[in-house]
């Protein structure tokens, strides 16, 4: 079973297990097509997060693919020459924000460990769809057109060559249906396929480092940065749920966070028994989304530059306490971020600060089964909306930088965690999410996009699905619902009205939103044995099923 966001890159993943390809091999020819028909959100200009379910050995892999800021940065990259901080607009849509990728360094790393089939064999649906063509779907015009703004600004203070691959010669987006081909990702895929290294070094890596530093607003990225790139294989992060274990992508990624929302609901023992139509649970949920955001803006960073209290973060006594901020009657207007250092050995050689990042919300989710049990649950990304708005061989490039604090220090001097620093990784809301079940045989993958709204969206799911008794789809589809202060914004067109009473009256200030920029993707394997999966609406998502007579 293969879910996208995009049914062309569902089916380019159904074409791979159907060649006997593993789950791996599925995600490498998903990964490149996604960066072909939904490059708003990701492709192989960006990186990604992948959590890698084992059926032999019941195991799991997390591998980091996060983008390296450039060595040739300072503290100060996002101020200018007076002091003053850049506009956030205006940086990312600039060479500043651009990062070494990761995408292609992960999805090797990972496919040396788990792939069945030749590398160069599972980027032949990408080769075919960049060659022969494929029509621009109504959400990739929709993304064009909503952003006209952004393309018509960069005309005048940067490179135009995306401006021009997403236009027609008159200056109209490109509808819907409209035939698209790429004959520079063709090329850059052809590269890849016969030497991934090579994307790193020689042409590919010189265009990426020139498109970065192209002035006016050029970076700092050089052809030294993307040559000593790194993807790393880490442990993954595991918890406990009842009778479940929730593993997720370690540091920088937050999934900590989303283990933090299941683990403090599982403090509250009247959560969830009349399930999702129940207010109070969504009360009870908003009040668990605020104190892991608190946690969050203070402590989540990259580890191999500052130290992160993850052991305290993770542990039960500190979830206890921190569920005990979680009142019946009304909102806890006095949510801060709590001490997870006394919870563990190591103790903070530094006080930090509140990070106050910026949203973005260019990204993809992707989770796939195959026939054999391995399953794997990647997020991916260029960061906002079609990256830094500049190329490099038929690649957007990302915008990853902005994940960084522009502040290097809070109101009150102190350091802040996810403060820009040479070959650092930006902290990422990233989180996708495998749950093994008490034998730890594989029970669900599950992940989003969304910025920093993932952890709600995330958590959200895996509510409806463990503790709500919901299938995939049918926990896909309840309301989005984000709750990082006292303001909680809600799905208006999916949320009941009793629920949006029940928030106002424990004392929220409830922001009706019309819709939330979700993709979310999950499957579920059954009592029987059987996949079901889900996804969102909200995107182009899809689910693929292969069957036994396609094998």
């Amino acid at each position: 079973m293969v879910v996208t966001a995009n049914p062309i890159a569902t089916e380019a993943g159904l074409e791979i297990l159907r060649a006997g390809g593993s789950a791996m091999d599925a995600a490498v020819a998903v990964e490149a097509t996604l960066g072909l028909v939904e490059p708003q959100s990701s492709g192989l200009g960006g990186g990604g997060f992948i959590v890698y379910y084992d059926a032999a050995t019941k195991s799991i892999d997390y591998y980091n693919g996060r983008e390296k800021a450039p060595m040739g940065i300072k503290k100060d990259l996002f101020f200018d020459d007076k002091g003053n901080k850049i506009p956030f607009n205006k940086a990312k849509n600039s060479g500043l924000s651009i990062g070494a990728p990761g995408a292609v360094a992960v999805l090797k790393l990972a496919h040396q460990d788990h792939g069945r089939l030749a590398w160069k064999d599972v980027f032949s649906p990408a080769l075919r769809l960049s060659s022969e063509g494929f029509p621009v779907s109504a959400r990739l015009h929709g993304s064009i057109v909503s952003n006209e703004n952004k393309f018509y600004k960069n005309i005048k203070e940067g490179p135009t060559e995306l401006y021009d691959y997403l236009h027609l010669d008159d200056g109209r987006a490109l509808p819907e249906g409209h035939i698209l081909k790429n004959p520079k990702y063709y090329k850059t895929l052809e590269v890849i396929a016969s030497n991934p290294d090579d994307f790193y070094r020689g042409e590919i890596a010189r265009s990426i480092a020139d498109s970065a530093q192209q002035m006016p607003n050029g970076g700092k990225l050089s052809i030294e940065d993307i040559a000593n790139y790194n993807a790393v294989k880490r442990d993954a992060y595991c918890s406990k749920y009842r009778n479940t274990t929730l593993c997720g992508s370690a540091l920088p990624s937050s999934w900590v966070s989303v283990s933090m929302v299941m683990s403090i609901l599982n403090e509250a023992p009247q959560f969830s028994k009349e399930g999702a139509d129940d207010p109070e649970n969504w009360t009870l949920l908003a009040e668990a989304l605020r104190i892991t955001y608190a946690d969050n803006n203070q402590f989540i960073a990259d580890d191999d530059f500052v130290e992160v209290p993850i052991k305290g973060l993770m542990s039960k006594s500190y979830i206890k306490e921190r569920a005990k901020l979680i009142s019946r009657k009304s909102a806890n207007n006095s949510i801060i971020s709590g001490n997870p250092w006394v919870y563990q050995d190591q103790q903070a050689s530094l006080d930090y600060g509140i990070d106050a990042t910026m949203d973005n919300h260019g990204t993809t989710h992707f989770v796939i089964v195959d026939p054999q049990g391995n399953a794997i649950s990647m997020t991916a990304t260029v960061e906002g909306y079609f990256g830094s708005l500049r190329m490099a061989g038929g690649m957007i490039l990302n915008n990853q930088l902005t994940d960084f604090s522009f502040d290097y220090v809070d109101e009150e001097g102190k350091p802040i965690a996810n403060a820009v620093a040479p070959g650092k990784r930006p902290r990422s809301s990233m989180s996708p999410t495998i749950v093994l079940d008490e034998n730890d045989d594989f029970l669900m993958a599950v992940g989003s996009p969304g910025g920093r709204n993932i952890i709600s969206y995330v958590a959200k799911t895996v509510v409806g699905i463990m503790s709500w008794g919901l299938s995939p789809q049918e926990a896909i589809d309840l309301p989005n619902m984000v709750a990082k202060t006292e303001q909680v914004r809600i799905e208006r067109n999916r949320a009941k009205p009793a629920i949006i009473q029940a928030l106002r009256d424990f004392g929220y200030d409830v922001f009706e939103s019309e819709g939330e920029i979700s993709g979310l993707s999950a499957i579920l394997k059954t009592e029987d044995g059987t996949l079901r999966g889900g996804a969102d609406p909200r995107r182009e998502g899809t689910v693929g099923i292969i069957y036994n007579n396609e094998l």
